[in-house]
């Protein structure tokens, strides 16, 4: 019996000597402290874990995307010349203005199976009359290349919000329909057409908003921004400018037309001289209705005798 007890009171006064060591219970803190901090992020592991969710494939990094990118610099370009070399480039006819003098806009008539053709774009030519490369003005979808005897073969680019820039009298065409090009990217080669024989080798180019042709000389170099703004104001200026036109034709005929029956000119008015006859016609002078003293002794003699 005394033997267990020693040996309890041994053991007892051990570990009451082993707690009051000094780094016993920091030592037991940072011990439970590791298991707590092991445990909860065990959980956070196993509670997020991605396997068990049907994410698609845009959700998550690191998985393939074939959604194609859009492009979103071609709507800040700066629209640029059809040519390759500029600085070689001379514009034959430019674009027919309602807006301009009447000199530009004879100018800027083509003469084609006798009749006068406004110009709806601008001829470009080299300045040695050689062919020279053709490029896109700007980013877009080639949507029409097309062989055309009277206009040479035609190119159109359709770009962002219904713009279209349109190439023609050009050969050696580089694009098909449905190809992407860039900006500056060589299309064709410069080349003629029947309907414009006088420009000689050029390239003929058009800009279209909505289907409606602008001046391309007012937006070189400037943003496709420009454009947008530009081009309502623009078709205003020139449906009033159509309209003043078809008025001052149309007044010479209102001036020929002939007056109504009813009231008749001042011209075709007899006069008063001629309603009213004289004094003279209307009442016989004195000397025609009372007859003369001669003529009056004359009768009474006659009566006597």
């Amino acid at each position: 019996m005394r033997e267990e007890e020693n040996k309890r009171s041994s053991q007892s006064s051990s570990v009451k000597r082993f707690f009051k060591k000094r780094w016993v219970f920091p030592a037991i803190y940072i011990a439970s402290a590791a298991l707590i901090l092991t445990a909860v992020l065990w959980y956070q592991s196993s509670d997020n874990a991605t396997d068990k969710y049907d994410y698609e494939s845009s959700d998550l990094t690191g998985k393939k995307n074939d959604t194609p990118a859009l492009e979103v610099n071609s709507a800040l370009e700066n629209l640029k010349m059809p040519v390759k070399d500029p600085m070689d480039a001379v514009v034959k006819m430019e674009f027919y203005d309602f807006n301009a003098s009447e000199e530009k806009q004879e100018a800027a008539l083509v003469f084609y199976n006798n009749t006068y053709v406004p110009h709806t774009g601008v001829d470009f030519t080299s300045k040695d009359g050689e062919t020279f490369e053709v490029v896109s003005a700007l980013s877009g979808t080639v949507t029409r290349v097309e062989e055309d005897a009277t206009l040479g073969n035609v190119i159109e680019i359709e770009h962002d919000k219904g713009i279209v820039t349109q190439y023609q009298s050009v050969k050696d065409v580089k694009v098909e329909v449905g190809d992407k090009v860039k900006q500056s990217q060589v299309i064709a080669m410069a080349g003629q057409s029947l309907f414009d024989e006088e420009s000689g080798t050029h390239v003929h180019f058009e800009i279209r908003k909505d289907g409606v042709a602008v001046n391309p000389t007012k937006f070189f170099n400037k943003p496709v921004s420009d454009l947008h703004e530009d081009t309502t104001t623009e078709q205003r200026s020139e449906d009033n400018a159509k309209q003043q036109m078809i008025e001052e034709e149309e007044a010479p005929a209102k001036e020929e037309a002939p007056s109504k029956e009813e009231a008749p000119s001042k011209d075709e008015t007899p006069s008063k001289d001629e309603e009213a006859p004289s004094k003279d016609e209307e009442a016989p002078s004195k000397d025609e209705e009372t007859p003369s003293e001669d003529e009056s002794s004359e009768s009474t003699e006659k009566t006597n005798s």
